[in-house]
């Protein structure tokens, strides 16, 4: 019967054992080994062929022939006999985790004469991995009711390590609200209970985010981890609540019906149903409070329902309730007053009872140019009135006495910068809101002559070709004179000045209306070659005012001589002769 065990193993040999049938010997003993998962390829696990007693150097010559089971993870040395590991073992994808033992087995057969060993190799688990979670988030809602004590089952750990390398045991992060209770299965897995420890509070932590530890009993230990999400479920028991118990506010007497005077907000710490709210008039509030003004039920806006008449009724007084939409509804109310504010309905008034303008630019400063009276027929505040004028203006009021105001120059005024002002008076009274008016007066400023005529040049230098016709246009020399009127009409002179007994006056002219410069005869290079005066312009004000201007005249050449040909006989002639020509 062994023989042919061993020929139902070894099919490949059924040829030998035909012809070594006599010499055959097959053993029944098992050869035991242990040896760790996770070993390095190459790592020997035993002498094969020192325990099972056979001579290294025939090794060669008897060929071993092994064959294991399933995959290859260990093969024998046929040179030195060692059995060693050829591929990385890993015992939990070869045998289940829960089994208490993995085992390789191998049958080895030699030749000359044929023998047949059977090898087990017990693989031995390492703590090679850590716990892990099938869900790395854990989702629990919890009534904020519920009492202490109560437990919430949490999904356990898995450990693909056996023994006391799997989970040991469960820690749960620190916090004041929950603990955990271990709990060991029948198969000795480990087990996690959550348990509420004290009372909890939605309005306080609606939240709570922990933290869960699976520990192995592995050397050194391994952990894995999950968060816990405890969603704090709401129940009514949180009252409305109004941010102040009595709330007072002005209402102006004729507003609009429809308008708001106040917009209450309680609010309720719970959610859901049992935070929204409800408001209400409560039963203390009079029927004709009521009529005149209307509550919303949904946002608590009280707006005006009809006309307020302050002279009617001054003070209004009501109770307002905010219930929740909770099964069990809770309310809570405050109280509100209503004052109606007088209105200020007259606009105050402006009345200008004296107004000098035009006036001159010259005015001195401090001089009063308008007397101005305001006036308001509201009482209190709403009577009260300010004057004022635009900012940036060289004039300011002074208050003269109750409610009258003088207008008065404040700086120097320059009718060539600003001819006239629209001085603009503005009443306000001291109301909520403001009421106004304004009135406008056109102030015009008369002209002084108090600016000197102003030549665009300091310097004029004319060129003039000799032999001009008498009486041709030399330049125009024109001055300017922002004044107005007489102050600005200017009259052009030639200031008198002899040359060679001749005056300028009798060489050029000049036009007094428009400052045009004339030459009253012809030039001669050849006898005068520049002029030099001076041109003054004058205003016609009183006192008139003037400047003047230098005119430097210059004779252009022109070819207008011949050569002359002397013969010798006339040298000495010659300036007779040139004497004569002159």
């Amino acid at each position: 019967m062994k023989g042919f065990v061993c020929f139902g193993h070894w099919r490949r040999y059924v040829l030998i054992f035909i012809l070594l049938a006599s010499n055959i010997k097959c053993t029944a003993a098992v050869t035991h080994y242990s040896v760790p998962e996770e070993l390095e390829e190459g790592s020997v696990v035993a002498n094969l062929a020192g325990d099972l007693g056979i001579d290294v150097k025939t090794l060669v010559e008897r060929k071993i022939l092994d064959v294991i089971a399933n995959k290859r993870y260990l093969e024998i040395n046929k040179d030195t006999g060692e059995l060693f590991v050829s591929e990385k073992i890993d015992r939990e994808y070869i045998c289940n985790s829960k089994n208490p033992s993995c085992f390789l087995k191998m049958d080895v057969t030699i030749e000359n004469p044929i023998r047949l060993f059977n090898i087990e190799v017990e693989i031995m688990d390492i703590n090679d991995n850590a716990p892990f979670f099938r869900r790395d988030t854990m989702h629990l809602d919890i009534s904020e009711s519920t009492s202490p004590g109560e437990r919430f089952s949490l999904p356990n750990a898995v450990d693909p390590d056996f023994g006391s390398n799997s989970v040991k045991n469960y820690h749960l992060s620190k916090n004041q609200h929950f603990a955990l209770e271990i709990q060991t299965g029948r198969d000795g897995s480990k087990f996690a209970d959550l348990i509420v420890k004290t009372s909890l509070d939605r309005e306080k932590q609606a939240v709570h985010n922990l933290i869960l530890t699976a520990v192995d009993g592995g050397v050194p230990t391994r952990t894995g981890t999950a968060s816990i999400i405890v969603r704090v479920l709401d129940v009514n028991d949180n009252a409305p609540s109004f941010e102040k118990e009595k709330y007072v506010v002005d209402v102006m007497e004729n507003s609009p019906v429809g308008s708001l005077v106040i917009k209450l907000n309680a609010t309720d710490l719970d959610e859901g149903s049992n935070s929204e709210i409800v408001y209400s008039y409560s039963l203390y509030t009079s029927e004709r409070t009521q009529n005149m003004f209307n509550l919303n039920p949904e946002n608590g806006e009280i707006r005006v329902k009809e006309m307020i008449n302050y002279e009617d009724l001054k003070l209004y007084e009501m109770e307002i309730i905010a219930s929740d939409k909770g099964p069990n509804s809770v309310s809570g109310q405050c109280k509100l007053t209503i004052q109606v504010t007088d209105m200020n309905d007259n606009h105050p008034e402006i009345s200008i009872k004296s107004f000098q303008s035009p006036i001159k630019e010259d005015t001195p400063t401090d001089t009063v140019i308008a007397v101005v009276s305001v006036s308001d027929k509201d009482s209190g505040d709403n009577g009260i009135v300010d004057l004022h004028i635009p900012d940036n203006m060289p004039f300011k009021l002074r208050e003269s006495s109750d409610n009258y105001y003088e207008l008065v120059v404040s700086e120097p005024l320059d009718r060539e910068k600003v001819p006239e002002y629209d001085i603009t008076f503005t009443v306000t009274d001291r109301g909520s809101p403001p009421l106004s008016d304004n009135e406008t007066m056109t102030l015009e400023l008369l002209d002084v002559n108090d600016n000197v005529p102003q030549f665009p040049q300091s310097f004029y230098t004319i060129r003039v070709m000799e032999n001009n016709a008498p009486g041709a246009l030399l330049s125009s020399l024109t001055a300017f004179d922002p004044d107005l009127h007489e102050n600005q009409y200017l009259v052009y002179f030639i200031i008198e000045k002899e040359i060679a007994n001749t005056s300028m006056s009798m060489l050029f002219s000049i036009n007094p209306e428009n400052g045009n410069l004339y030459a009253l005869k012809t030039f001669d290079y050849e006898i005068e070659k520049e002029f030099l005066f001076h041109i003054e312009a004058r205003d016609s004000g009183s006192p008139p005012l003037s400047s003047n201007v230098t005119v430097h005249i210059i004779i252009v050449d022109q070819n207008d001589n011949a050569p002359v040909i002397v013969s010798p006989y006339f040298l000495q002639k010659l300036p007779y002769c040139l004497s004569s020509e002159i």
